[in-house]
């Protein structure tokens, strides 16, 4: 009789019925979408008004089926188009006006997006050590903070762009800078999403590890070299398949990351620290499910890069250097995958091929970028 029940709660669940709070984000989305293309449509091609109608309705389906992301996405429209509204057609006034100067300009909202990740790391893996609940609350609340920040950031960015002129506006997902800070959000959006499903608040420390690791190197590359300043794209990156292709992308490396950090928590079991972690059999489901999701979307990326390759250069394939790492990091996470749900196998081996996994993503992400030269070395650092 208890299974009967549990079934036909199963079977329930899987017909979603959408409630009157479901249905008012559903508007508040659509109304986004018109106010958006009504506003900025000027500014937009045949392929960007087909991605934001396009997207309208994975937003829909993402707040129903993650409701932590409708605060997320309200605020960070009203962050967004608050700056906007400050900016009034005008970069001079990021620096005259408080409010922009130092909190939602778009390198302002990126700073504090790193600001709030680095407090979280050191609140999250306090909380860890102590087993302190509201310490892990209080980490994951900084988290989403810093993804709200970090995302109204890339938006003004991205408006900003076209105040520079309507041919150097673009999505900003164009270079280094800007793919980095891509990658904490997408890597924080995974942590945040997998440590709620499993209700498991230990997962976010580890992510956080990798994430700070790209906010340092997004602060080194501002200082350093400047990259903060808005360029307009070359010729090779002046193609609707860049909006599309890099976004996929960065899900995928995403994926990857959070699961090396779950592979190192794994391996951490078998130490004094397993007191502080999750189970092993719970760590080891979060890191097969976050390669698979990554997996999936670096597919598709790779697909997509196939076909922006054969219009721009002639062909689908030419083993330029990016291309061969990508199908590098393609074949090892085939063959990780292939391994626990084809043979079965579990446990520390995956756990240590997750984590010698990121550094071969972080080789065909930013290494081939530094030390080999192609087709792809527009990149480069």
């Amino acid at each position: 009789m208890e299974l009967a029940n549990q079934q036909t709660i199963s079977t329930q669940e899987k017909w979603f019925k959408p409630n009157l709070f479901d249905i008012l984000f559903a508007l508040f989305v659509i109304g986004g979408a018109a106010f958006a293309f009504h506003k900025f449509a000027d500014f937009m091609d045949i392929y960007e008004k087909g991605i934001l109608i396009g997207a309208t309705p994975c937003i829909i389906a993402l707040g129903w089926y993650w409701q932590a992301t409708r605060t997320l996405m309200v605020s960070m429209t009203a962050l967004s188009l608050f700056a906007i509204q400050l900016y009034d057609g005008s970069l001079a006034n990021a620096d005259t006006k408080f409010i922009l100067k130092y909190w939602l300009s778009s390198q302002s909202a990126i700073m504090w997006m790193g600001v709030l990740y680095v407090f979280a790391l050191f609140i999250g893996w306090l909380g860890l050590f102590r087993q302190s609940t509201f310490l892990g609350n209080f980490a994951k609340f900084l988290v989403w903070a810093g993804t709200c920040f970090g995302f109204t950031g890339m938006f003004v960015r991205w408006y900003a762009s076209y105040l520079l002129g309507q041919d150097v506006g673009h999505i900003p997902v164009s270079n280094l800078y800007e793919v980095f800070v891509l990658f904490c959000l997408i890597a924080a959006l995974v942590a945040l999403f997998y440590s709620e499903r499993y209700e498991s608040q230990q997962l976010i420390p580890f992510a956080l590890v990798v994430i700070n690791a790209a906010v340092v190197f997004t602060v080194w590359y501002t200082v350093s070299r400047g990259a903060q300043q808005i360029q307009p794209l070359i010729p090779a990156l002046q193609s609707y398949w860049m909006k599309i292709h890099v976004p996929a992308n960065f899900v995928g490396y995403g994926g990857f990351a959070f699961a090396a950090m779950i592979g190192v928590a794994q391996l951490l079991t078998q130490t004094k620290m397993a007191k502080f972690l999750p189970p092993s059999t719970l760590l080891d489901e979060v890191m097969y499910k976050a390669i698979a999701i990554g997996f999936f979307f670096f597919t598709i990326a790779t697909i997509l890069g196939a076909l922006w390759a054969a219009e721009a250069w002639g062909g689908y394939w030419s083993w330029d250097p990016k291309e061969t790492w990508a199908l590098i990091v393609w074949l090892n996470y085939a063959a990780w995958l292939h391994l626990r749900l084809i043979k079965g196998l579990r446990g520390m081996a995956l756990a240590w091929w997750a984590v010698g996994g990121l550094l071969v993503t972080t080789f065909a992400f930013l290494g081939v970028n530094m030390w080999l030269s192609g087709m792809h070395s527009y990149g480069g650092l």
